[in-house]
Order: structure tokens, then C-alpha cells, then sequence
């Protein structure tokens, strides 16, 4: 039974993803941290440090790989059950961590039932690219072919060119670590293994905005309204199934966001072990996709106007911990597979094809070749982009022509397009949120805490859209739609939309939300481009609607959680690590049903 099967490889990749970052949570826990988003922080970064230290082990050799492999996952199981045992970790906030750890294990079923509603997983990865759009390119295999040869050749020789003259240097490896990490413990031709571990890894960013709503101290009803809008968001939907490795890096960011954005941010910025969790969470942003740049911006940005230059010690640690993870990456791009710097000529300065310049000289001669006149009209194009301006006007109009045929598989396509491409209309019915926010600017909120993490989620949405037009050079396929920046910055839209509209209209926000995913679900159900020899699977269907029952029951009825976030990170001694003295100083989390 294939639905079975996918169950079976569901939970395989889920334990695997999840169990280094569940034993540094718990580590950190039983040594007296207390606040949740801090430890789900501390969960991402276990897990994507386990990662990059399985690329780097198989890029040492094969058998040092499968021993990184082996020892990570089997010593991350031991580690959880000693500490969970004699760790003295407060049963309480056991149950608050499980919450996001089930929804993530929900939202990856729900999205991995949906996308083989109609079969295909004799040909997962040709069906990802077209199950929910318009033919995709083949970037999501990029991944699984450098993985391949790492798994096997190691730094023997240059890995082989990706079709289009890719080189894995061109692509941060994060996704790549993943896949040598849990290929040892069960892996295919057809690469259905890789497929639902592609979802199981993007829908990491569940965790990510938990941690960031948590934070903000969103109420319950509001937390899980706002989880379920991303969810089923065409953001997540196709970006979540097409496993390009673009949400994955997109969950370290809210992290990050959570840790920066919210009450916390006072106390993150005197403390040495905050430094370090924020180093490695953008860190680790940074080794999932380039495009991250156009997030770690806007949070800087913020930081700064949040309270100035932390002391130069704080800064010392995070540049210390930012280079430990970016910088081994750096030095493979210059001496070990160079010059890995396609990406960014193209994206910088509109240079697709492969040449021998350096990324600056690139970027000075395409601006030069255009002068002054150009670039204000390239960028004046990226902000048009990000509105949607004439393209998008023209697919309304070719959407209401094949609705008034009677073709609604026409018109939902070009539907899909539109939010697929372009930032603003990407939001869909939660743009009423924003024109809420705007509309009650002067209004008192009727609750402060949400009002503020709305606003401070604009901030970064607005800022973080400025940055990538601005920097993106706009021909040439470098454009300032969706897929070319950082998707943390849509799901700071949906997150300000979708909190700032609760804080003023609470009741017209829970309608507002409800209607949303109605009607995002019934646009992404159908299949538009059967593949040949599919067929639609009640089983799936079933599976998948639990899923999201079961995704909405627990993220609508945890208990309400508000975290004193106040008190400082926990520090121990001069060294700024957790210690004894962690338990006196820790923030306590009231919990009421």
C-alpha cells in the first residue's frame, strides 16, 4: 500500500531530522533554560549542525561519513533518553516543546498526502514539479545529485557539472548534508526517500515561526490561526513540495527572527551564548540558500534600531560562530571546486552565463554597461514585480476569461501564478490584514503584545522587500519575484497580516483566516497536469485531511502560553554558556488552559 509506505518513510526521515536537535534542546534544558523559543532555537541549530558535519565527514571519506552518520543518530537517541530520565527537565515544558515538534510531524504529512493526492511516486520528483504549478525548473534535484557523489567520491576529484553547468560549489550545501546524513539508513533510485525527506526538511519552518510567535507572546487562538494560514499558504504548499531548498534555510531565519523581533531581543544582545545561537542560526540560513542574505538584512537592520551596536565582545562571538559554519564553505568555493560564485553574478549583476570574472568585476561591468538610467529603471521594474504590475494584471484577465468558459482548471492556473511569482498578491486575502494594520494604525490594539510582533513583523517584511529590490539587479532572469530572494520575508507578511488583524479585529481576523484556507485548499487540490498512469487516491485524501485536522486541533488548542522573555539569557561565568546558575535565572512560562 503506497500510502503505507509513505507513513513508513514519514516517520523514518522525521526521527532522523529530528533527533540532534531534540537532544540539544534537551541538553540545554536540563542545564536550566526555560524559555522555548530559545530551545527551539537550540533544536534547529542541533539539527543543521548535524548535517553540515555529515557533508563535511563524506567529504573527508566515506567511511568517516557513515561514522558521522551513525554516531549522530544513534548517539542524539541515547542522549535524549538519558536526559530525559535523570535531567530534571520540567515536565511541563516537555508538553510545550512537543507542540511544535507535532506540528511539524503533522504539517509534513498533511503536505506529503496532498502532493501524491493524484499517485506519482514511481516519479516523485517529475511529479513535484508540476503538482501544484506550472512546470518548475529541475533545481530541485540539485541537491540529491551533489549528494550522490559526495556519498561515493568524497573530495576525490571536483564533483561533475549539474545539466545547466552547475557546480556544487554554486549552491550552499545544507540540504546535500541532510541527505549523506539519513542515506545510510534507508535510500532509493527512484528517489521517493529524498522526496519526503525534502518535504520533512522544508516544513522545518513550522518550528521556526512557533518559536517566533511564542516569543512575540501571541495568544493561543491567534498562534495557531496564524500557523495554519502559512500552512496552507501557496508559499508552503509548493515550495514545501517542490523541494528546492529554499524554506529549509527560511526556518532558521524565523528562529533568528524570534530571538531579534520579540521582547527577547534586550537580553539576547548582553549575552555571548544569545550571540552564538543567533550566529549559527543565520549561520546555517546561510549554508541552506544564498538568497538568505535578503533575510539576515532586514533582522540586522532591525537589531541595530533596536538598541545599537552590542559590545564589541558580543560582536566578536558572532562573527567567531558565523564564521565556523560559513567559513569552511568559502574555502571549498575558492580552492576546492572554484569559483562557486555563479549565483551571485546572476542574481547581483544579471550575468547567467558562465564566465571567469569575479563576481565584483561582474557585477561593476554589468552596471557600468547599463549607467544610471538603467539601473533606476531595472529597479523601478523589481518594485512593479513585487506588486504584481502588468503581468499579474494580464493572468487576472486571462483567469476570468477561462472562468467565464467554464474552465476552471485554466483559471486556477493563472490564480497559482500570480501568487506563486509576485511578493504582495502572494498573500492573497490576508493583504485585508495588512490594510487592517494600516487602517488602525491610531486605533488602540486590543492587545498590545500581538499588536507590537505585527508591526515589528511588517518592519522586517517591508524592509526586507526594499533590500531585495534594490539589490537584486532585474534582467536576465535576476528579478524581484518570489522564488529568486528569501522566503522568510512572504511569511513575515503572512505573520504581520495575520497577527496585527487579530490585535485590532480579533473576531474578523478568525473569519478573515478560515475563509483563507478554504479557499487556499480548494485551489490546490486538484492536479491541473495529470502525469500519465496517475491516479487519485481516496487513502491519500483521508490522510491528508486528518493531518490537518489533527494540525489544527493542536496548534488551536495548546494551552496558552505567554513567556516572560524579559529576564536575560542565560548565562554562566564569563564564558557565556549555560551553567549552574541557568535555573535562578531563567524566565518561567505561565500556562493557562
Amino acid at each position: 500500500m503506497v500510502e503505507g509506505e509513505l507513513l513508513a518513510l514519514l516517520v523514518i526521515h522525521l526521527l532522523l531530522t529530528g533527533l540532534p536537535g531534540v537532544a540539544a534542546a534537551l541538553l540545554v534544558a536540563s542545564r536550566g533554560e526555560r524559555r522555548e523559543p530559545v530551545l527551539l532555537g537550540v533544536a534547529l541549530v542541533g539539527s543543521g549542525a548535524a548535517a553540515m558535519l555529515a557533508f563535511w565527514g563524506y567529504y573527508g571519506s566515506h567511511e568517516l561519513g557513515e561514522t558521522a552518520s551513525f554516531f549522530v543518530a544513534f548517539g542524539s537517541l541515547l542522549l535524549s533518553g538519558w536526559l530525559l530520565r535523570t535531567g530534571g527537565i520540567d515536565r511541563a515544558l516537555l508538553r510545550r516543546l512537543a507542540v511544535p515538534l507535532a506540528l511539524w510531524a503533522l504539517g509534513s504529512a498533511f503536505l506529503v498526502y496532498l502532493g501524491f493526492l493524484h499517485g506519482g511516486t514511481r516519479e516523485p520528483l517529475s511529479l513535484a514539479s508540476i503538482r501544484f504549478s506550472g512546470q518548475l525548473p529541475s533545481d530541485n534535484q540539485i541537491p540529491r545529485f551533489f549528494s550522490e557523489w559526495f556519498f561515493s567520491h568524497g573530495h576525490q576529484s571536483p564533483p561533475p557539472e549539474f545539466p545547466g553547468e552547475w557546480l556544487a560549489s554554486d549552491r550552499p550545501p545544507l540540504q546535500v548534508g541532510y541527505a549523506l546524513l539519513e542515506r545510510p539508513f534507508g535510500w532509493d533510485s527512484s528517489g521517493l526517500h529524498y522526496q519526503v525527506m525534502g518535504v520533512v526538511l522544508q516544513q522545518l519552518w513550522i518550528v521556526g515561526l512557533w518559536a517566533l510567535l511564542v516569543a512575540g507572546r501571541a495568544g493561543r487562538l491567534t498562534r495557531g490561526l496564524a500557523m495554519l494560514t502559512v500552512l496552507v499558504s501557496d508559499l508552503a504548499i509548493v515550495n514545501g513540495f517542490f523541494v528546492w531548498p529554499k524554506l529549509l534555510p527560511a526556518a532558521m531565519l524565523l528562529a533568528a527572527a524570534a530571538l531579534v523581533l520579540t521582547p527577547l531581543w534586550p537580553d539576547v544582545r548582553r549575552s555571548s551564548w544569545g550571540a552564538a545561537l543567533l550566529a549559527a542560526l543565520l549561520g546555517l540560513a546561510m549554508m541552506g540558500h544564498g538568497g538568505s542574505v535578503f533575510g539576515v538584512i532586514p533582522l540586522a537592520a532591525i537589531a541595530l534600531a533596536r538598541g545599537g551596536l552590542p559590545s564589541w565582545r558580543w560582536l566578536g562571538v558572532l562573527i567567531a560562530v558565523g564564521i565556523l559554519f560559513v567559513g569552511p564553505w568559502s574555502a571549498y568555493q575558492r580552492w576546492g571546486d572554484p569559483p562557486g560564485d555563479r549565483l551571485a553574478k546572476w542574481m547581483l549583476g544579471g550575468v547567467s552565463e558562465v564566465d571567469g570574472r569575479s563576481s565584483l568585476q561582474a557585477i561593476t561591468d554589468s552596471y557600468r554597461e547599463i549607467g544610471l538610467g538603467g539601473t533606476l529603471h531595472y529597479k523601478a521594474e523589481n518594485f512593479v514585480s513585487i506588486v504584481g504590475g502588468g503581468p499579474m494584471i494580464e493572468d487576472l484577465e486571462h483567469s476570468f476569461e477561462e472562468l467565464k468558459a467554464g474552465r476552471l482548471g485554466g483559471a486556477a492556473a493563472f490564480i497559482r501564478a500570480i501568487l506563486f511569482y509576485y511578493l504582495l498578491p502572494s498573500l492573497g486575502l490576508m493583504l485585508v490584514g495588512l490594510g487592517a494594520i494600516a487602517a488602525s494604525w491610531r486605533r488602540r490594539a486590543r492587545d498590545p503584545a500581538e499588536w507590537s510582533l505585527a508591526l515589528w513583523c511588517l518592519a522586517a517584511f517591508m524592509v526586507g522587500a526594499v533590500v531585495w529590490a534594490l539589490l537584486m539587479f532585474g534582467r536576465n532572469g535576476a528579478g524581484a519575484v518570489i522564488h529568486q530572494g528569501s522566503l522568510v520575508i512572504p511569511i513575515f507578511g503572512f505573520c504581520a497580516a495575520a497577527v496585527g488583524v487579530r490585535a485590532v479585529y480579533p473576531r474578523f481576523g478568525t473569519w478573515l483566516m478560515g475563509v483563507n484556507a478554504a479557499l487556499m485548499l480548494a485551489l490546490h487540490a486538484p492536479m491541473l497536469t495529470p502525469m500519465p498512469g496517475v491516479a487519485y487516491s481516496a487513502w491519500a485524501g483521508l490522510l491528508a485531511a486528518g493531518a490537518l485536522v489533527g494540525f489544527c486541533l493542536v496548534a488551536l488548542r495548546a494551552g496558552e502560553i505567554r513567556a516572560r522573555v524579559a529576564e536575560p539569557v542565560p548565562v554562566s561565568g564569563g564564558q557565556g554558556a549555560p551553567g549552574s546558575a541557568l535555573a535562578r535565572r531563567t524566565s518561567r512560562l505561565d500556562s493557562r488552559a
